[in-house]
């Protein structure tokens, strides 16, 4: 999430003009916000992340139906803690504060805030006083997430009360005729059993808001504004494989066809089979052309040697763009550089680059293969960012509407350094083909049991050790192999997977009889945190 140090003012240009109908969140600094977006957009209604600095007079451009001012770390006593425009109360619009959003509104209007004598983290049972309005088919009793040192200890002249808990007599308040709300707890959390109906009340009842935000609208809109924007130039696209990328180039070729060009570099770290898979799948059955540029071994040379993983990502980076300029030129001229940027990319990217003759954004990030460094700033593309207003699982859902294959869109989230940093140590040919053969084991068998798509992620990884072994009444001095199985919502948090002894038994199994090398395999029962998914 962004830090309130480097917010910047929103980019207003970057709204939609279909989405008339929007909800913004201001961010305080809540670990939540994005969450808070991705809830409403689950309501079928778009929602931005904004910072609290935000002006009314930019709130008054975007004309939205409602405000959310999101939670944070500060508190809203202490000196320098982060303040909206005052003026945002006399614009009329609905507005819902959660936990410090909800606080600094009982500051600003007049209310007093004070530090709780108890304070409340975790479950807590919301106790209801009015079951009207903004917790219309809300349970009483029903179960909801705090997460506050602080108390609205007195309301601003007009609010009331609508619950409370055993701990906060202020948890959740309104001011019926100004529409002005407060909840203390955190509905946009899964742990808030009733948060999605509060939400749904807020969006629909309050904010008088349509479901209008579908896979539908936002694919017909996207590409009338490609076609606009692009006209008949033509436009490059890094693909990748992953989703993000295949979604970016089926939704590029349906709005210009032959003027998209794909050039997919084959780095030498994918997995077993991939390159070959992606080029002909691409060509053969989706019919878009793709540029297939073999340079694996210049990659394994650039990091010949190399054993520290930050070092191994800056030369694997630097070699992408070293190769990408190349073969760019070659292929060219292009005017517009397609890029995979995600809404989560815009809300924590504040380094914008702006041509000062066009006003285009031009590129210096080619985050649609992997995010693996920067283009040189002399290549003047204008940018082409189609996805940059959805989440991940909104790409997902676009992808399947347009024809994306399912075994696409639902692939793992895959590095893109590759395999190299599932290598520990120095990166081999020989470390290489023994990861590719375990690596394809893992997955055979993982989509086998029928487990791929309940975990986020499932892979091998090699370390750079041997150890001793028995194979047919002989010592094997040989590697070993560790297999990493995580769940997780988004990556952020992660649990290792309880899978069947029975399907990591098979696993291992098979890499110890058929992959050369391999003499032992082990399981990683490690969360994030402490540690992380990949090992690099």
């Amino acid at each position: 999430m962004v830090t309130l140090q480097t917010q910047q003012p929103p980019d207003i240009s970057s709204v939609n003009q279909l989405n008339r109908q929007i909800i913004v969140i201001l961010d305080f600094g809540s670990q939540y916000s994005e969450l808070i977006a991705r809830r409403i957009r689950e309501t079928q209604v778009y929602s931005e992340v904004l910072s609290y600095r935000t002006t009314v007079e930019q709130l008054q451009q975007l004309n939205p139906k409602g405000i959310i001012l999101s939670g944070g770390p500060s508190s809203v006593y202490d000196p320098g803690a982060p303040q909206c425009d005052p003026a945002i109360w006399q614009l009329g619009i609905p507005i819902l504060g959660v936990c410090y959003g909800m606080q600094l509104m009982a500051k600003q209007l007049g209310g007093e805030v004070e530090r709780s004598q108890q304070a409340e983290y975790g479950k807590a049972s919301l106790l209801i006083d009015d079951p009207t309005d903004l917790l219309t088919n809300v349970e009483d009793g029903t179960t909801m997430w705090m997460s506050h040192g602080d108390s609205v200890t007195r309301l601003p002249d007009g609010f009331e009360v609508l619950a409370h808990t055993e701990n906060t007599s202020c948890a959740a308040v309104a001011h019926h005729e100004k529409k002005l709300y407060g909840v203390q707890f955190h509905p946009e959390v899964v742990h808030s059993v009733g948060g999605q109906a509060l939400i749904r009340n807020f969006v629909y009842h309050i904010c008088d808001c349509e479901p209008t935000w579908t896979t539908a609208a936002f694919v017909e809109e996207s590409v009338r504004e490609i076609r606009a924007k692009v006209g008949d130039k033509r436009v490059l696209l890094a693909l990748s494989g992953g989703v993000d990328s295949s979604t970016l180039a089926f939704l590029l070729h349906r709005a210009i066809g032959d003027q998209l060009t794909c050039m997919f570099i084959d780095q030498g770290f994918m997995r077993k089979l991939e390159p070959e898979r992606l080029v002909k799948l691409f060509r053969e059955q989706f019919h878009i052309p793709v540029e297939y540029v073999n340079a694996r071994d210049r990659f394994l040379q650039a990091i010949e040697g190399i054993t520290d993983p930050e070092e191994k990502r800056k030369r694997i980076g630097h070699e992408f763009i070293r190769v990408f300029e190349e073969e760019s030129k070659r292929l060219g001229p292009f005017d517009y550089l397609a890029q995979g940027t995600l809404y989560p990319d815009v809300i924590e990217s504040a380094d914008t680059n702006v041509d000062p003759k066009t006003g285009e954004r031009v590129a210096v990030k080619i985050k649609s293969h992997h995010n693996v460094g920067g283009l040189p700033k002399d290549l003047r593309f204008k940018l082409v960012e189609p996805l940059r207003k959805l989440f991940k699982d909104e790409v997902r859902k676009v992808g399947l509407s347009i024809g994306l294959p399912e075994e696409i869109v639902k692939r793992h989230p895959f590095p893109g350094p590759g395999l190299a940093i599932r290598i520990l140590g120095e990166v081999t040919d020989e470390r290489l083909d023994i990861l590719r053969d375990a690596d394809f084991i893992v997955r055979q068998e993982i989509n086998r049991s029928g487990a791929y798509n309940e975990l986020w992620q499932a892979f091998a990884v090699l370390l750079p050790i041997r150890s001793v072994g028995v194979m047919g009444d002989q010592r094997t001095y040989a590697y070993p192999i560790v297999l990493r199985f995580v769940t997780s919502e988004d990556g952020m948090t992660a649990d290792w997977a309880r899978v069947p002894y029975d399907l990591l038994e098979t696993i291992s199994t098979r890499i110890v009889n058929e992959v050369r090398g391999v003499n032992r395999v082990v399981y990683d029962i490690t969360s994030k945190p402490p540690g992380t998914i990949e090992w690099e």
